[in-house]
């Protein structure tokens, strides 16, 4: 069979989206088959951009609500009509999964609609909704990008009405009464922001007995203080035995330090976390390998152990984010085109977009503790940045973390105001291995939230000029 393409990616996600448009920019006749109706994976349907429409929504009806006041503004009594929350929410993201259909276009790739599974010799089968292959192609590279689906649980199972998904949780016809969520990470934590701030009570169910495991944990401690006083409860060391529905309502059964506890609620989200969508991707006679937890095995440059078929994303090892999806495909696409392809897997950002806003990068304390590390750090809180008091957004710090001999900066953590928009100054910094001294020789305009990164900077060296030092240098 003679190929019709160069490359053919299987999903339309963030990673293989990203990775058909870098390559069509490349010349390759490029196809990506895609299982649903729009292209843009979990994060634009499902995932990072209505979640962040709903939270922008909510914050915006909690803010009119609570804090007009103070800029002497009367507004009556606010309400928040749901249907029109999520048609906006909806409308968002017709506008950006449309935008990509028309970016294939202008790029010249062609959507070939259907599940995509790879068969020997480089060629794939596309399955059409009926079950039936309707077309079979072959192509000299193949990039799988076939992302993630929510992990189900046994002692939960999701029925789509009463237990839920974060894909049933993004589109509630109204605000549940009582929201219970099992798992406190980053889909927990959003999707229990978004429908408290709309007015329900939410109650999390964490199994681990420490917030945000991941996370540094003086940033963790700071945010389970803010989201604690903003009325998510929290519940720590809860391991979920059974869930029944009778009635409408859902039961939750769960073991912590007292014993067996349980829990009434309206709906129950399931975000425990998700798994590699990879059942029936690879074909026999493929010497494409899935792990023991089914991610696509690839070495440091997503090359799997077939020659010319790569993957990248949510199906392979690292982080479930986006934009690291992005930077593969991007990687992927060059490196078949004979580039250098290149990543800094130790530098990809972590965000969560609650209020305050969480964003890391690099390494934490508790790492650089265990690796027996020497390091320094400089802190500032947003309390003393003037631009957050005008905002009435003055919660949460800067952290930096360096090299006690060299200063090179070996971790960022920031929790606060726009922290999503300014871990980047610091990533740049530490992609260029810069030392906190940089930054701090670095002028920042006044009066900006970027000053907090400054003055974090500063206080590495003991010369924060806007709070105590605990050390004094020249």
């Amino acid at each position: 069979m003679n190929p019709t393409y160069d490359i053919i990616v299987i999903g339309g996600g963030p990673g293989g989206y990203v990775a058909a448009i870098r390559a069509a920019q490349l010349g390759y006749k490029t196809a990506c088959v895609e299982t649903a109706a729009t292209l843009g994976g979990t994060c634009l349907n499902v995932g990072c951009i209505p979640s962040k429409a709903l939270l922008e929504s909510t914050a915006f009806y909690e803010k009119i609500q609570y804090d007009s006041a103070a800029h002497g503004i009367g507004t009556g009594t606010a309400t928040l009509d749901v249907a029109t929350m999520i048609a906006r929410k909806d409308d968002i993201v017709k506008q950006l999964t449309g935008g990509i259909a028309q970016l294939f276009k202008a790029n010249g790739i062609d959507w070939l609609q259907g599940r995509g599974q790879l068969l020997a010799g480089k060629t794939v089968a596309i399955t059409a909704a009926d079950g039936s292959v309707s077309q079979t192609q072959a192509t000299k590279a193949v990039i799988l990008a076939v992302g993630s689906v929510p992990v189900d649980i046994p002692v939960a199972k999701m029925d789509g009405t009463h237990i839920i998904s974060s894909n049933e949780a993004l589109s509630l016809t109204a605000v549940p009464e009582h929201l219970g969520i099992i798992g406190a990470g980053v889909i927990g934590l959003e999707l229990g922001s978004v429908w408290r701030a709309a007015g329900a009570e939410v109650t999390i169910l964490e199994a681990v007995d420490d917030l945000l495991p991941m996370a540094d944990r003086q940033l963790a401690r700071e945010a389970q203080k803010h989201l604690k006083k903003q009325g998510l409860d929290i519940r720590l060391g809860a391991k979920v035995s059974k869930a029944e529905v009778q009635g409408g309502q859902v039961t939750v059964t769960y073991q912590d330090k007292n014993g067996e506890q349980q829990l009434s609620v309206n709906k129950l989200l399931v975000a425990v976390g998700r798994k590699p969508n990879t059942v029936g991707v690879i074909g026999a006679g493929c010497k494409v390998t899935l792990d023991a937890r089914g991610y696509i095995e690839v070495d440091e440059h997503c090359a799997t152990a077939e020659p010319g078929v790569y993957a990248i994303g949510d199906c392979v090892r690292g982080a479930m984010l986006a934009h690291k999806a992005s930077e593969e495909g991007v990687m992927v696409a060059e490196i078949i085109d004979g580039q250098a392809g290149h990543i800094r897997y130790d530098l990809i950002p972590a965000i969560i977009y609650t209020h305050p806003e969480m964003a890391w990068l690099g390494q934490n304390e508790e790492q650089l503790k265990a690796a027996g590390i020497d390091y320094q750090k400089g802190d500032f809180p947003f309390a003393a940045n003037g631009r957050a008091k005008a905002l009435g957004a003055a919660e949460g710090f800067v952290k930096i973390l360096c090299d006690s001999n060299t200063d090179e900066i070996l971790g960022a953590h920031i929790i606060g105001p726009n922290a999503s928009e300014l871990i980047h100054e610091l990533a740049v910094a530490m992609e260029y291995y810069a030392a906190s001294e940089d930054i701090a020789c670095t002028m920042h305009a006044h009066p900006t939230l970027a000053e907090a990164i400054h003055e974090a900077a500063l206080a590495v060296e003991g010369r924060a000029i806007h709070k105590a030092n605990p050390k004094k240098r020249p």
